[in-house]
């Protein structure tokens, strides 16, 4: 294997897509350091889980011995990214933007490292611009391209106003990329449309267009949206080591290894040993302390993360459960297996209907995540402890 190979091994890990990849291995051919861009908008003052899956392969650039631009948004903060929003989004001011771009720099340097991180304003070159330099990059794009992204698109259709500071968001972010001479540049999967202006725009002025790489959306608690502070289903990088464990415990098995692969630094292969030996009969309980030690580590300490699982032991694992809690395999002809069947089959309950009122009345609780929806599934593959009331119990096994 090729050492561009084995960087584009590391590189791919997680990726959602990498456009177009030929372009990066030329590029990673040449031999010399790329310049590797992630933008982030201080709209908010704290980070959680999911702003770090970028930070992670970032720092993976710089492990590879690239150089990272972390690029803080204080101009188009007071634009605000509409992304995905069906409604024009309040700007911040710019005491809110410099008050969080602070808060920004100190979370991200428990990830990257400073000493090879370039820090870097957007307003540097963006409060400089005049009305006409701004017209000409508006007028390296069109409406019609514009109105090729989702959330424009859904909302002219729908006739939701759009307001023209929103198209200037996606050519300012591109035209970062034109000022920085970025070789790669990093966004979530919903910032596609943004990266590829980026691109385009520096075709315009006459640079090599930079390569995009989108990362996924990674998952909240509830294993099905995308992690969110509103949405409350989020582990902040800030929460109290104990708090943050305990959250990282409640994840599904199945999201378990999503976690692993987009949050943990373990290569790759120990991941897949880990999973080896959760298919030969390791509780999964334990590789989900492994992650939970060494994401608590990372923003805290060893000693805070060792504290933390004995508090967790103590609280959770202890507190009512028995010590022998009945276990059950359940064979799904499909990928999963719904909670009610389930309750039922295993005589947990003693019939659907029973399942449901529980569930409906709050009395169910899978992973001690309390369940109300009774068209909850058990992911094949996937081992959960189910507790009905305050007294039943049962690990489920989907096979």
């Amino acid at each position: 294997m090729t050492k561009t190979d084995e960087q584009l091994k590391i590189i791919r890990r997680g990726a959602e897509d990498i456009l177009p990849e030929s372009e990066l291995a030329e590029r990673l051919n040449f031999g010399r350091p790329l310049r590797v861009k992630a933008g982030f908008d201080p709209t908010a003052p704290d980070l959680h889980l999911g702003h770090t899956v970028l930070l992670n392969k970032l720092r993976q650039f710089q492990q590879l011995g690239h150089q990272v631009v972390f690029l803080i948004g204080d101009f188009t903060g007071m634009i605000g990214d509409p992304t995905g929003k069906n409604a024009t989004r309040p700007a911040l001011t710019a005491d809110e933007v410099k008050e969080n771009a602070v808060t920004y720099r100190e979370q991200v340097f428990k990830i990257l490292d400073p000493a090879l991180t370039e820090v870097r304003f957007n307003s540097e070159w963006m409060s400089k611009m005049d009305a006409a330099g701004l017209i000409k990059v508006a007028a390296q794009h069109t409406v019609a391209r514009m109105l090729e992204r989702d959330d424009f698109r859904n909302r002219y259709a729908n006739e939701r106003p759009i307001a023209i500071h929103e198209f200037l968001y996606p050519l300012i972010q591109g035209y970062d990329s034109v000022a920085l001479d970025a070789d790669v540049e990093l966004g979530g999967t919903d910032q596609k449309f943004n990266l590829l202006v980026g691109r385009q725009l520096q075709q315009s002025y006459g640079k090599p267009p930079q390569i995009v790489l989108t990362m996924p959306l990674l998952e909240g608690l509830d294993g099905t949206q995308k992690m969110s502070k509103s949405l409350e289903n989020y582990i902040g990088i800030n929460e109290s080591p104990t708090n943050m464990f305990g959250k990282l415990m409640k994840i599904s098995d199945q999201l378990m290894w999503r976690y692993f692969e987009l949050l943990s630094f373990r290569p790759i292969e120990a991941v897949e040993k880990l999973q080896l030996e959760v298919q030969g009969g390791r509780n999964p309980r334990d590789v989900k302390f492994d992650l939970a030690n060494e994401i608590v580590a990372r923003f805290h300490s060893e000693a805070s993360a060792k504290l933390a699982q004995e508090a967790f032991v103590a609280q959770f694992s202890l507190r009512e459960a028995p010590a022998d809690i009945p276990e059950f395999q359940l064979i799904a002809e499909t990928g999963s297996y719904g909670l009610v069947a389930a309750l039922k089959q295993t005589g947990l309950t003693a019939s659907t209907s029973e399942a449901r009122r529980l569930l409906a009345q709050g009395a169910v609780k899978v992973n001690d995540i309390r369940i109300t929806d009774s068209d909850c599934i058990i992911e094949k593959g996937e081992s959960v402890v189910v507790q009905v009331g305050k007294r039943r119990y049962g690990r489920l096994s989907v096979v």
